[in-house]
């Protein structure tokens, strides 16, 4: 561990912790929930029997959702205190955990897992290649890693706008590195890479590129909210990336 504050204990905040909770767990009004978490569900595919581990964990709410699809192991790793705590509630009585792990500190020995989940974390990484090559380290040979981020076209340009945004303005798009931003009820920052730049770090760690998505809204999860699928429509939130040891 460092000195330098990096982007998990951002979750530390009481405050913006409980907007975090509310934000994620909002059903329709979550695009967590009906855009990020069905398109990587999809991507997961069967989990029979596989060793999880899942970098940046935050509460690990797909944890139990691993667990009961019978993958072999879950371990949560995450950076906030909070947020462990959180996660380990959410898999009391099931065989995983969570600990306290920066993304920057992670290594395992070779073969430790078979999948690697990381949902909505790399963005808070500065410099992620370090993290990827650890990545490939630790899984089996043809092991998996399954990734989304903040799509580019919002962590480019932060325009101050609370509440639901009916536009959104991409700018300095080429320009990667930190963007400060309101977020939560706190000042977080950002680390800004192009879709090219994530790609290019994935294969440069030497995995081979096997999915690209934009994370499309599902329709069937918006029970009939037709003005907040139209409003999810217009814009990419996220990317999911996967790759697979070469």
């Amino acid at each position: 561990m460092t000195g330098k504050r990096r982007g998990g204990s951002f979750y530390d905040s009481p405050e913006v912790f409980e907007r975090y909770l509310g934000h994620r767990h909002s059903g329709a009004s979550s695009p967590n929930q009906v855009m990020e978490e069905p398109a990587l569900l999809d991507e997961l595919g069967t989990v029979t029997g596989l060793r999880v581990l899942d970098l940046g964990c935050g509460d690990a709410a797909i944890g139990p959702v691993l667990l009961h699809a019978g993958c072999h192991s879950y371990l949560g790793l995450d950076g906030s205190v909070a947020m462990v705590e959180a996660g380990n509630r959410a898999l009391h009585g099931m065989s995983g955990r969570v600990e306290l792990v920066d993304i920057e500190d992670f290594s395992a020995p070779p073969s430790s897992f078979d999948l690697i989940v990381s949902r909505l974390a790399f963005h808070h990484v500065e410099d992620l290649a370090p993290v990827l090559a650890a990545c490939r380290a630790s899984l089996t040979p043809g092991g998996r890693i399954v990734f989304t981020v903040v799509h580019p076209v919002l962590t480019s340009y932060d325009p101050g706008v609370r509440g639901p945004r009916g536009n959104w303005i991409v700018d300095d798009y080429f320009v990667q590195g930190a963007r400060e931003r309101s977020w939560l009820g706190g000042t977080v920052t950002w680390f800004h890479r192009t879709i090219e730049d994530y790609v290019a770090a994935l294969t440069s760690s030497g995995f081979v590129l096997t999915s690209l998505r934009e994370c499309a809204p599902r329709v069937d999860r918006f029970d009939g909210e037709v003005e907040e699928l139209a409003r999810r429509r217009r814009v990419p939130l996220f990317l999911l990336l996967a790759g697979r040891c070469g």
